[in-house]
């Protein structure tokens, strides 16, 4: 399986033109949570579906991931519902009693039970969903026989300046996926929410394996801020509708659409102006390689360098040193390279400098790093970080 994302890969559609898996319908709707924009959304398999969930490992993980779990856990869901603009998170027991009860009103709306409902939510964190509005709202509701993916990803939208879609075909069947995040991303299980729905036949064990795995080489590999949310949750839904595909290509769809959503999301993150990419190759183990790779593209010096094309690598090094438990790493053995431009162990001439801040003016910023002490590869996303960055953050509920 590949570790990087493909989204620029023939077969892979995004925006408007993704395509709409057998058997999925959709609503989105605004309920009155945002002054105007589409705030809630349902995406729903008209037949059973296996499903699968990676959630955040915050200790303050939100009511929506406590009741995901459970609904995994104990039933077959078919449907997700999205809140967007308040993460129902700190709330306390009526947060959870809040939770529950949409999932019975998303239920009601679809012909289900409310084990059948995931629900996840998004936006500021400590104040309760204005309850009221939401009920009144869900007694207008009826389930289109249709589905609109693109309105479901604005629909998820926070502090996103766009919407992130994206599917492709493996065997007869469809991939679809949506996400949303600008910020607080760090995901370790990113404020991400990311659905996949497919109507491709998998058994549920091998499903979870591989979802698990992509999401690892994919969403647990980008960083925008280095803050993990409490919200995390990215889902899987899959229907059968169109029949069964092989493990390995089904996988590689996956990877597909999850690495297409990945660079989106890098691309819209916070005030970004640059996407950087940062692969650690010759490492001792999956493990280490993704750990260095992190440190570098989560170093706020790093991320300020490549904002202002500023042939500061010596920043890329500290960053390395900083994994100071990884013994094996010697400098001696370390080589580092902007793209196909090596700056250590240099030195660079003064010319050199001028072509590394040329290189470091493009929009996506790969910086390579051998660490000499393995065969292990890991590739990380990241952005660079930028004053628009603080001032989204500093407004951010006022």
């Amino acid at each position: 399986m590949r570790d990087e994302p493909v989204h620029d890969q023939p077969g892979v559609k995004t925006g408007d033109a993704v395509e709409a898996p057998l058997g999925f319908v959709t609503y989105a709707a605004n309920a009155g949570i945002k002054d105007e924009d589409l705030d809630l959304s349902i995406v729903a398999s008209q037949m059973p579906c296996v499903a699968a969930g990676v959630f955040t490992q915050s200790r303050f993980a939100g009511p929506s991931v406590v009741l995901c779990r459970r609904h995994l856990e104990n039933g077959s869901p078919r449907a997700i519902v999205t809140i967007s603009n308040n993460a129902n998170v700190a709330t306390g027991a009526q947060g959870e009693r809040d939770a529950a009860e949409l999932a019975a009103l998303a239920a009601k709306v679809i012909g289900s039970d409310a084990a059948d409902v995931l629900v996840a939510s998004t936006g500021v964190i400590g104040r309760p969903y204005p309850m009221e509005r939401i009920r009144g709202h869900f007694q207008g509701v009826r389930m289109p026989q249709t589905a609109d993916f693109p309105s479901v990803a604005r629909a998820i939208m926070t502090t996103d300046t766009v919407p992130k879609l994206a599917s492709t075909r493996v065997g007869g069947a469809t991939v679809t996926a949506v996400a949303k995040g600008a910020g607080m991303i760090e995901p370790n299980m990113a404020t991400l929410l990311g659905y996949v729905v497919t109507d491709a036949a998998i058994p549920r064990d091998e499903m979870e394996g591989v979802f698990k795995r992509v999401v690892d080489v994919t969403f647990n590999s980008l960083s925008i801020d280095t803050d993990t949310s409490t919200s995390d949750t990215v889902l899987l839904l899959a229907n059968g509708a169109a029949g069964p595909v092989g493990k390995g290509e089904f996988a590689a769809a996956l990877g597909r659409v999850c690495g297409s959503l990945v660079l989106q999301l890098a691309a819209d993150g916070e005030g970004a102006s640059k996407v950087i990419k940062v692969t650690v190759g010759s490492a001792r183990d999956y493990a280490q390689a993704k750990r260095v790779a992190k440190a570098v593209v989560n170093s706020p010096l790093v991320k300020s360098a490549v904002h202002g094309a500023d042939p500061n690598w010596g920043r890329v090094i500290m960053a390395i040193g900083k994994c100071s438990d990884d013994t094996d790493i010697l400098p001696e053995a370390v080589r580092v390279s902007f793209g196909d431009l090596e700056v250590y162990p240099g030195p660079l001439a003064r010319e050199g400098l001028g072509q590394l801040s040329e290189v470091m003016s493009s929009d996506m910023v790969h910086i390579v790093i051998a660490l000499g002490v393995g065969e292990a590869t890991a590739t990380v996303w990241g952005c660079d970080l930028s004053a628009e960055y603080v001032r989204i953050n500093a407004d951010y509920t006022t």
